[in-house]
This record gives structure tokens, sequence and C-alpha cells, in this order.
């Protein structure tokens, strides 16, 4: 049968039909076998492209083997709609949000469902709609109820283009992740949540994480960044709290000739209120604030700062020691004060030298002295404490904890962890998001809105939308405009808009219970479905979402809502998609390439074949039309084969390992069970697809070999069992063709009902093996040899091959070493003349 008879648009859209009509994809509510897959919702900023169909291609293959093996299956899908992605694509068309988000929804279900993918559209959310940010809302009052949220001033991070604060997460190289442009620092009073409380669950957690990778475990860890020091106690005259200060290094303590602090610290203000470094301070914190941190800490840039005209105590020396804000100290690590201490870091080395600050030696290396006025550079490596007190003579890295544990006598610091991570800034200056259910009011103060109140609604007919610094919900008096929950007083509503990371942090919850109107989700479908078993996305989110779901989930698990720690068992970390020029296929490059068009000229499970085949999931792929020609053509032979074999092995019931077999149904038997095991294999292990495509590919291949008719009848069995097979192993591949081959051999239902192949290690076995052959450790020849032939024979036959015997031309063979099954190697020398 001709390739092009195989009319894929006639067959996939007969199946969608049938897989609709009998509603294959909804999950049970009570599964017996439950298995939760589950790909990264979608910002619906614009329509499905290559790289979105290859993500959600991998979820749906996964899902459809997973009901082959008996599970029950949830595989939902949803929208991540409100944030900047979709705001900032509507302001550029001059459009509502709410019309270009919709509207986009509405275009990418109907691709998703175009595509086939195996979707419960039943549990479909999307999170700019009311019943869904309504649980948004609840979930921040369940933070704040249990102190985790709350409101405080500091310097965020502040991007000018977008006019909205960022949290840490979205800062990649000091640009704004979405927009690129350049982040400065605004102060502003804001709302975080306390994700610091769970910093070590957070990192303790990862070690219970074995089918995470690696490499998103250890940027969690380095985010996070735990590390294991010293507080230190600095007494400040005229003030009633000291300085404290977090160092990995007690044992230079008594070096320490100058205080560091952060322009963003509190303490850069406090410092100099109606002194007379007040103006300078200001001026140098102005500047500061102007340059990224990456600029600020970069090595080479040299170190400046200003003098704070105060002094503190260094608690062990009882020296006094001169203040300054500088700016290479970011208020992100410890407390964002560094104790300087110039002989012995190399950044407090050059801002000493620059300020002509005193360098003092209290760690010498164990072979010489140092002379604090030739020193070029500090010295940074272990040694011996010096002009350190009761302590001269120690070894350093002994100091550490001996000098800890003598402030901690003292009541002057201690031993103590800190940790990188930084609360969570969730306050959004933007209209298109979920509002903060929170009140002002002038005589309760800060007061949360009642939960029989919520949703608090996001108005829908605000024209004046554009960012402008603050949110534009504050000119909507309609909106802002409440009566306070506690005293009905005249109150404000809070004028900002969540972070849409709140969102994406708890929807895999929400798809177990996606209609429940009475509460976010009940106890007992959170049980029955969660944790989720493969998780997909990019590893561009392993410290952003991928730790806000986690910290919400361990949230939840403290409330009593989920027995579970962790939100999901496996994650996988598909490739992106590359254009032609090696660049990421993305919206705002405008290098996409659109599903649906090719789709309608090569057919679904062409693009799913190619995409499969292009590349292992976790890799990136190049895009190239010519490998969907490819993989076009090989459907083709694959149907023509199929189609041309069914005839002749519908009514087979021999089993294939019944009677004996010619040479060459023994080959399609091993070639069959070799596929079934490479293609399972692909769906267990690091989704390496494409190996077990090509298995099909030598299968398909053996079975043409022969035309259906010339098959002897002895060989049918094998044959039989070969068609049956292929047909079950390239339904999550190519489903709607495969569907196709169920029907054609007389299947009825789905082919997804069917059992998944399990292949005989026997049958992949050949009844001959390949054998490498080397002469004195090169190689220099491969034979083919009986499975069962003695090393007699083995050895024979190597030294019969033809460029195996040239190179032992005038040679005597002194030893020969077989490995059975895996090498000969013929050690010879040349013969005397």
């Amino acid at each position: 049968m001709a390739a092009e008879r195989y009319d894929f648009k006639e067959v996939e859209a007969r199946w969608q039909k049938f897989w609709d009509e009998t509603r294959l994809f909804r999950a049970p509510e009570k599964p017996v076998r439950k298995d939760y897959v589950l790909e990264m919702f979608a910002y619906p900023s614009g329509d499905i492209h290559m790289g979105h169909f290859r993500n959600y291609s991998v979820g749906d293959a996964v899902a459809r083997h997973r009901m082959m093996l008996g599970h029950d299956v949830l595989h939902p899908f949803g929208w991540d709609a409100f944030g900047l992605p979709a705001e900032n694509a509507a302001i550029k068309r001059g459009i509502h949000p709410r019309d270009w988000t919709l509207g986009n929804i509405e275009t990418g279900r109907n691709t998703l469902k175009a595509l086939g993918i195996s979707y419960d559209w039943d549990r479909e959310v999307v999170t700019c709609l009311p019943e869904y940010y309504r649980w948004s809302q609840w979930l921040f009052l369940l933070l704040h109820r249990r102190g985790l949220a709350y409101r405080g001033t500091s310097f965020v991070n502040w991007c000018d283009s977008c006019k909205t604060v960022l949290a840490n997460e979205q800062v990649r190289d000091g640009a704004c992740e979405r927009c690129k442009e350049t982040v400065g620092k605004r102060e502003l009073e804001q709302w975080f949540f306390r994700i610091t409380d769970y910093a070590q669950r957070l990192l303790d957690g990862l070690d219970g994480l074995p089918g995470w990778p690696e490499s998103v475990k250890a940027m969690q860890r380095n985010w996070i960044g735990r590390s294991e020091g010293c507080r230190v106690l600095f007494p400040i005259a005229g003030e009633s709290e000291p300085l404290e200060v977090f160092t990995t290094r007690p044992d230079t303590l008594y070096g320490v000739t100058m205080m560091a602090v952060a322009p963003e610290s509190p303490w850069a203000r406090r410092l100099v209120r109606g002194r007379p470094a007040e103006a300078d301070v200001e001026a140098y914190i102005t500047r500061a604030m102007a340059r990224t941190e990456i600029d600020r800490v970069a090595e080479g840039r040299e170190k400046d700062g200003v003098d704070t005209g105060r002094v503190c105590v260094n608690p062990l020396s009882g020296e006094t020691v001169r203040i300054f804000v500088a700016d290479y100290v970011l208020a992100g690590y410890g407390t964002g004060i560094v104790m300087g201490v110039p002989a012995h870091d190399q950044r407090d080395f050059e801002f000493a030298r620059k300020y002509g600050l005193p360098v003092k030696v209290v760690i010498r290396p164990p072979d010489r002295d140092l002379d604090p006025g030739t020193m070029t550079a500090a010295y940074v490596e272990p040694g011996v404490m010096v002009n350190s007190g009761v302590f001269d003579g120690v070894p350093s890295t002994e100091g550490i904890s001996k000098v800890a544990a003598h402030l901690e006598a003292m009541g002057a610091g201690g031993s103590t962890t800190v940790y990188r991570l930084r609360d969570w800034l969730i306050s959004r200056q933007r209209y298109w998001g979920t509002p903060i259910p929170m009140v002002h009011c002038a005589v309760c103060g800060v007061v949360p809105v009642p939960e029989q109140d919520l949703p608090v609604l996001l108005p829908p007919d605000v024209k004046d939308f554009l960012p402008k610094g603050r949110s534009p919900l504050a000119d909507v008096p309609s909106f802002m405009d409440v009566p306070c929950p506690q005293c009905q007083a005249p109150a404000k509503r809070d004028a900002d808009t969540m972070d849409t990371f709140m969102c994406s942090s708890w929807y895999m919850l929400r798809y177990a219970d996606a209609r429940n109107d009475r509460e976010i989700f009940s106890r007992e479908a959170a049980k029955a479905w969660l944790p989720i078993d493969l998780y997909i996305g990019g590893v561009e989110h392993a410290t952003g979402h991928l730790i806000y779901f986690r910290f919400l989930t361990k949230v939840l698990r403290d409330a009593g809502l989920v027995d579970f720690d962790e939100p999901a068992c496996t994650l996988v970390n598909h490739g992106m998609v590359r254009d032609a020029e090696n660049r990421v296929m993305s919206k705002s490059l405008g290098n996409v390439v659109s599903p649906i068009h090719l789709m309608g000229e090569h057919g679904v499970d062409t693009l799913r074949l190619a995409m499969f085949f292009f590349a292992p999931t976790r890799d990136d792929i190049l895009w190239n039309e010519e490998a969907v020609f490819g993989a076009k053509r090989f459907l083709g032979r694959l149907f023509d084969t199929a189609a041309g074999l069914v005839p002749r092995v519908a009514g087979v019931t021999t089993p294939a390992g019944a009677g004996p077999l010619s040479a060459a149904g023994k080959e399609v038997r091993r070639k069959c069970h070799l596929a079934i095991r490479r293609v399972t294999e692909g769906f267990d292990g690091d989704m390496k697809l494409n190996t077990g495509i090509a298995a099909v590919m030598e299968l398909v291949n053996q079975l043409r070999s022969v035309e259906p008719a010339d098959v002897p009848e002895a060989d049918l069995p094998a044959y039989a069992e070969a068609v049956r097979a292929l047909a079950r192993i390239v339904a999550p591949i190519t489903p709607h063709l495969a569907e196709e081959f169920h029907r054609m051999l007389g299947g009825t239902g789905t082919v997804f009902r069917e059992a998944w192949p399990v292949h005989d290690p026997a049958a992949a076995q050949s009844d001959e093996v390949e054998v490498p052959v080397q002469v004195n450790g090169k190689l220099r020849g491969r034979i083919t040899v009986g499975r069962g032939a003695t090393e007699a024979e083995i050895v024979a036959a190597a030294q019969r091959d033809e460029n195996v015997s040239r190179h032992l031309v005038d040679h005597s063979v002194s030893k020969v070493i077989h490995v059975p099954g895996r090498l000969v190697n013929i050690v010879a020398k040349p013969r005397k003349a």
C-alpha cells in the first residue's frame, strides 16, 4: 500500500472524536492505582508553538503509556493567566488584558484539542477567573493567619520598564527576566511571605527527591545558600542596639579595622540621622541603588564607600572601629553588615588601601611572618593566629570554633546558621493579577478580608491599566473604597496585586478537585491524587516556581490540609526547541513555529514522531522541517507494512515461540522484543524515546524485507506477534495511527485499554554475536559467530578474518586473550629473520 493512502486527516479526526465521545481521558474520582502526570501550565500570551508542543507531547506520551500499564491517570491542563507576560502583550496591542488573555486561552485550547493531547478538560483551571483566584486569596489569608505573610519596608528590586517590583528569583544577571531591562532598587512597603522560615526544610527535603535532576537540586541548594558561621555583636556608643555581623571567619576577629554596611540596610540611615554625614550618606545610597548588584560585587571593580563618622567597639580587643556604608556589601547576605578584615579578605584589603585604613595581620602562614606594610594582597589561607590575645598560636581552623564559643560565653555572639534565601516578595504594582485581600483602616490598621467575602474581585472595567509605578487599582474608587471589616469605618483596599507565582504555587492541588466551590480542595481528593508522580517542565524554573510550590506544599501540610511534604516525586526537565540560528523558540523573539500549520500539512502523529526522534527529551533540539518529511515517509512505510501484513496475521492465534522459525522469522521476533524493550526503557529511564523509535524502525525494515505473500506459514506467529506489538508500542508516540492498527487487527474499543507488551529477554537475543578482534591491542576486525561457539572456534574464526590475518603476516602468535562474548586480543611478535 502506498504511503499517500494513509489519510491522516480523516484518521486523526475520527479517533479524536472517539476519545472525546468515550471520555477516554477523564480521570476517576477515586483511583485504584493512581498516576498523576503533569506538565507546567501555559502563559496564554499567544498560541501554542513547537516548544510548547514538545513539552505537552512528552507528558501525553507518558500518560498514554501509563494508561496501558493499567494505571488510573490524571493528566490535566490549565492556564497561568495573570501576570506580566499576558499584561505586557495586551498593552503592546492596545487591548484589555482580560480580552487578550481569554482570547488566547480559547485559541490555545482549540490547538491542544486539535493536537489530540490526552487532557482531562473537565479539570481545566484558569487562574484569572474568580473561581480560581478566590482560593489564591484564601491561601494568602491562611499564610497571614499563620504569621507567614507580613508587610515590610525595604529596598526591593524595581523594573522601571515594567513599573513593578520583582522577587529576587525574577532577576536574572541583574536584569528583569521578562523585559531584560536593568533592575534597580527602590524603597517600598510591600507584602512578603516568610519562606525563610522554611529554608532548612526546603534544603533537607531535596535529599528525599531521588527522582529530581541533580542539577536542579544543586541550583536550589545554592539558592537557599546555607552558611554556618558566627554572629558577632559590636556595641555602638549612643545606640541601644549593637551592630550584628555574620562571619564565617571569627578567627580573624582581632584583625577588624572597619565595618561596612550595605546601602539597603536600615542601619545605613539610622547611623547618620541628624548627624554631619547624613547628606553624604544619603547621596551615596542614591548612587549605589542605581547600580545593579552584579556591578556592585564585580571582580576588579574599584571598591568605594562613605564614612558615617560613627564607630563601634570590637568585643574582643576593645578597639574602636570606623563604620562605612559600602555598596560591595549586599543586604541579602547575612545581616547586610560586614566586619572588615583587610589583612585576610581581598575586598576589605582593596577598600582599606583606598581609604588609608589599618591592615592588621592576625593569621600568619605556618612558615613565615607577614608585614602589613608590604602586603600586596590579603592572606586568605589557613594559618596560625597571631596578635589575637589568648588565641595566639592556635591554628586558625581550630580558632573558628574556639572564638565562637568564647563570644557565646561573653554574651557577644556565638555559632549560628544563615541562609542566602530571602523572603518572597509578592506585591506587584500592576493591574492584571490577584487582588491582595487586605484592607487598610486608620483605626484598626491592616485588616484581612473575611473569608466569606472572597473573592475580592478584580474590577473588569478598568480602562487605564497602564503601569505607572504604583498600582492602577489605586485610581479606581469603586474598588478601593470599602468599610473596614472590623469597625465599619471608611477604609481602603490594598491596591497591589499578587505575584503570578502565587497562582502557580498551588495549582497542582486544584486539579484534584477543580470544581469544588466550598473549599480550596477536599482532603480526600488531595490524598487520592497527590503528590504528582511525574512533573515535566523547564529547568529555568529551578529557583522560582520549583521552590515556591515546594514551600506552599509544606505550609499546607503544617496546616493539616495535605499529608505529604513534597509536591512532585519525579521531575523531568525537557530541552528547548531552537531555531536555525540556535535561538530558543520564543514569542518575544518572534521565531516561533506553529504546530497547527504543520499539523494540517503533515499530521499530528508525524510531528510527534519527528519531535521524539530529534533527541532525548532532556536535550535541546534544533528545529528542522526536513526531519518532519522523514518522519512522514516512515509513517507511510509503517502503515503500508501493517496494512500489507494484517490479512495474513489477523487470524493467527499460535504463540510465536510455539514452533520452529526460519532465520528470517527468528530475526523478526528478535527485533520485535528488542523494540519492546527499548521503547519501554525510553519511558522508564531518561525519556530517551529516540532510541526506542530507532528500534521500531529496525523492526519495520525487517518486516518489509519479505513480501507479505512470501512469509512462510511457520513464521506467521512471529509476524503476528510483531504487528500486534507494533500497534501497542507506537501508541503513546503516534496514537492515531496506533488506534487504526488496533482496529485493523480486529481490536475493539481503544488500544489504550490494551496491556503494554512485555519483552522476552531470550527472544531478544540473537543466535549470533559480533566479537571485536584486536591484534596487539588495536582493533583490526569484527567477526560474527554462533552464540554457543567454543573458544577454539572463535579464535580460529578471528585468525581467518581477512584484515586480522593481514596483520599477522610475518608474526608469531604468542598469546590469545579471549573475553567471552566481548573481545579477542591476539598478541603477536615479529618473526626473526
